[in-house]
């Protein structure tokens, strides 16, 4: 069962600090906490609504609840974990709007990791007529876990218009390296990972 991180993951990794409670919502098969776990000494529980990644996650050896993101995150105490990380997930959660001020209610930092539908090969695909599939977005359109699609800019004044404020933003190519051109991450980012604290 192998354990290597994406590249997304592996930058969230890096930006946990050794010794954190981490909550991973929407957690999968429980990669990242097993990573954390082993090599950052960080305790934690993942979250997942799909009974095949719990098992994955549990087989991992990752502490795992099965929970609906959505509606359920009153389960977890205010402040009871240091960092609240929503990898992949935002776009696939269908009240991003209750989600985020959960989880600054329970975490002290926030990290969201998000593909980039504003991404130029994205446009192109749109342009032509076809819904894009790329590293980032990889489903079909008829069978995508994702319940909406969002651009870089679009997240960003939703980040602000909920309270938020990006305390830091890696914007991500294609194949998972930190774009060096930060300020067209719009345009040329893949994926973005962002760390959110309350405005």
């Amino acid at each position: 069962m192998s354990d290597q991180l994406r590249a997304d993951l592996a930058l969230v990794a890096e930006l946990i600090p050794p010794g954190s409670r981490v909550l991973d919502l929407g957690c999968g098969e429980g990669r990242l906490l097993r990573h954390l776990m082993t090599e950052k000494a960080c305790t934690g529980t993942g979250v997942d609504s799909d009974d095949e990644q719990v098992l994955q996650a549990i087989r991992r050896g990752v502490p795992v609840i099965e929970l609906d993101i959505d509606a359920e995150l009153d389960h977890f105490a205010d402040d009871s974990y240091d960092t609240v990380v929503l990898s992949r997930t935002i776009q696939a959660v269908r009240h991003p709007g209750r989600v985020l001020p959960e989880m600054a209610r329970i975490g002290h930092r926030c990290i969201v990791s998000v593909p980039n539908f504003g991404w130029w090969r994205n446009r192109v695909s749109v342009v032509r007529g076809r819904m894009p599939i790329s590293r980032d977005l990889p489903y079909t359109w008829y069978d995508s876990p994702n319940v909406r699609y969002t651009t870089l800019t679009d997240l960003e004044e939703f980040f602000a218009a909920s309270g938020f404020a990006v305390e830091q933003r890696i914007a991500l190519t294609d194949d998972g390296r930190p774009l060096r051109w930060q300020r067209g991450a719009n345009l040329l980012a893949g994926s973005a990972v962002y760390v959110l604290t309350r405005a």
